[in-house]
């Protein structure tokens, strides 16, 4: 092993693995060291050098030098190879980790190589990542050598491998889409201030300009739809909405829960809640279906939100505060003043800060422990409550539900016996409609002979 062929091997490996030289020079160093000690013992204190500039080789073995062509004669280049191939591997791995570590929650594109159970294999060129069933859009599937995109999600080292996690279904993969098909965002013009996304179903977006001439939401529709539209195809139809941002939650909040109409906001702060008002005929809209409206609005936003019409608030409002009123230690003063602040229930009083509770109404710690004590316990009635409730009704939908099939089937019963009955009448109509003919003739007959003999007499 040469001077010259050191250097050619380190800059071989460099360019073609995309290692740093001083990892392989190390590496050849350690693989030397490795390899001596088989020859000069386990215990011997070698250290072997090479010279970064002219690959020439330098040791000691517990302090004497050593001549480096007899080293590297007598410790055998088989065995320096062996150890130079592992290290080689091992810092291969740790740069590919190194560079797809930066890349956490960027965008990659590849080609699919196969699916299969619960995952998808895609080549990203130098590696070979996942994208498994859960981190896939609700329905989707994949093909062979198509080409898909998707976030890297987790990165993280799996022996001599490097183990890279996909993901299509996180809010960032929306962001980075964002990004990619609108200008504005890539420039810093508008920027993407918060997402909230189930994926496959629905995502809202919340977006700001930093130039007031550029309408932030229209950039991000674009002529006729055109930018969201390709979007929307890559997230195989996800429905998007984009909201305007506004630092201000009074505004931001509406603006969230779009299409509905919002008539008022109340924010309460103590209990990061947000009760929003809505009329009647708005309340389904704002609820969304399945609560996902409000359900994304509430993590966009970053509050606790809460939709109702004004008489459910005024509903809510009486019985809170007869409620806490109820409960020892708290005055009409005091339970006025805990619904003003947003606790609308024995659950919400139980959960509150003693030092806040103290404060509000002037209580020593003893009487405010004894409060939520007694109100932790009309919660946890409250609950026991809601099941028997909720178990009463399903219950009752299931009678409800077998009384309707026997009935249903006494129906069906009634219905198939008025069918028999009808084809039989039918039958038996059939049977003596060709008697009638027979019994004519025979009467008939039966006059001709009585008519025989007054005509003999005639």
């Amino acid at each position: 092993m040469n001077p010259n062929e050191i250097l050619r091997i380190v800059d071989a490996i460099h360019r073609d693995k995309n290692i740093d030289k001083e990892i392989v020079f190390q590496a050849i160093e350690a693989a030397l060291v490795t390899a001596a000690r088989k020859y000069y013992g386990e215990e011997a204190e070698i250290i072997i050098d090479i010279h970064r500039e002219d690959g020439s080789i330098s040791g000691s073995c517990d302090g004497q030098p050593l001549d480096p062509e007899e080293t590297v004669g007598r410790i055998g280049a088989q065995t320096a190879k062996q150890v130079i191939t592992q290290k080689i591997r091992e810092a291969e791995r740790d740069a590919l980790h190194d560079e797809y570590s930066e890349l956490l929650n960027e965008m990659v594109s590849g080609t699919v190589q196969r699916s299969e159970g619960r995952a998808t294999t895609v080549s990203l060129g130098n590696v070979e990542a996942i994208l498994p069933r859960g981190e896939m859009i609700p329905g989707e599937t994949h093909h062979a050598n198509e080409r898909v995109r998707a976030v890297v999600f987790d990165v993280r080292k799996d022996g001599s491998r490097v183990k890279v996690v996909l993901s299509r279904t996180r809010p960032s993969f929306v962001q980075r889409l964002f990004e990619q098909e609108i200008p504005e965002i890539a420039d810093g013009v508008i920027e993407v201030r918060a997402i909230s996304r189930e994926p496959g179903y629905r995502s809202k977006v919340a977006v700001s300009s930093a130039d007031q001439r550029v309408d932030c939401v229209g950039a991000c529709v674009g002529v006729r739809g055109n930018r969201i539209k390709n979007i929307v195809d890559e997230l195989s139809g996800e429905r998007i909405d984009i909201v305007r941002w506004n630092e201000d939650l009074l505004t931001l909040i509406p603006n969230a829960l779009q299409p509905a109409e919002v008539d008022e906001v109340i924010l309460c702060r103590m209990m990061g809640r947000a009760i929003v008002l809505v009329r009647e005929d708005q309340l389904s809209l704002a609820i969304g279906r399945r609560g996902q409206n409000v359900r994304l609005a509430s993590k966009l936003c970053g509050w606790d939100i809460e939709i109702m019409t004004q008489d459910e608030l005024q509903e809510q409002i009486e019985n809170a505060v007869q409620g806490f009123s109820s409960i020892e230690g708290v005055t009409d003063e005091l339970a006025e003043v805990l619904v003003g602040e947003g606790f609308l229930s024995y659950d919400d009083l139980s959960v509150i800060e003693p030092d806040d509770l103290m404060e509000m109404g002037g209580l020593t710690e003893e009487v405010v422990d004894k409060i939520v004590e007694q109100a932790e316990a009309r919660a946890e009635e409250a609950e026991q409550a809601a099941i028997a409730e909720r178990k009463r009704q399903k219950e009752e939908e299931r009678i409800a539900k077998a009384t309707e099939e026997a009935e249903a089937l006494e129906r069906a019963k009634e219905e198939a016996a008025a069918q028999a009955a009808d084809d039989e009448s039918g039958e038996s109509e059939s049977d003596e409609s060709p008697s009638n003919p027979d019994s004519s003739v025979d009467s008939s007959s039966d006059s001709d002979s009585g008519g025989s003999p007054l005509s003999d007499e005639g």
